[in-house]
């Protein structure tokens, strides 16, 4: 539960306006990589062209934000990557291999999940513990699916990163 709460605990100071599939999102981008991102290579490096093409302006986020307990695997955030000198073709290069390579731990996730009602009715998240434990009783039924952000959210920080095992980047 440490780990969850200091990791839920800088997003939410940084990302107040996350709703709880944000908070899913990230946990289960934590405990199984990004895997599911990758369908083919070079589809998903069009869509990382066409995602820098339209990147416009954001919040201002640093390069990389660390997600897993182990501190190997990252989200690359795009303008902070692209501003601090970044390449795109290593960028994709690592996303796919990492899609490929990261050890997905499903287990991680359920438990990851497990302890957010318990956070919730200690105050450690912003949410209604009753509602947190809803939402993800509801996400364990449907088998932990992959989820998108919350309008809330895509409206307030226009999301954009991959993520990376930093096994496979060096980030500038």
């Amino acid at each position: 539960m440490k780990f969850v709460s200091h990791l839920l605990g800088r997003h939410l100071a940084r990302y107040p306006r996350m709703q709880l599939e944000d908070v899913y999102k990230l946990l289960h981008q934590a405990a199984l990589g990004g895997g599911h991102a990758v369908d083919d290579e070079a589809s998903a490096r069009r869509r990382l062209d066409d995602e820098i093409a339209a990147l416009g302006d954001g919040p201002e986020e640093p390069a990389q934000d660390l997600i897993s307990p182990d501190g190997k695997l990252a989200r690359i955030h795009l303008r902070g990557f692209l501003a601090a000198g970044g390449d795109p073709a290593e960028l994709h290069r690592a996303f796919v291999a990492s899609a490929r390579g990261y050890p997905a731990a499903p287990d991680k996730l359920e438990k990851f999940c497990g302890c957010l009602g318990e956070l919730a009715g200690a105050g450690g998240i912003p949410f209604a513990q009753q509602d947190v434990v809803h939402y993800f009783a509801e996400i364990a039924r449907a088998g932990y699916p992959v989820v998108h952000h919350s309008q809330a959210y895509r409206e307030a920080y226009k999301p954009a990163y991959r993520v990376v095992s930093l096994d496979y980047l060096a980030v500038p």
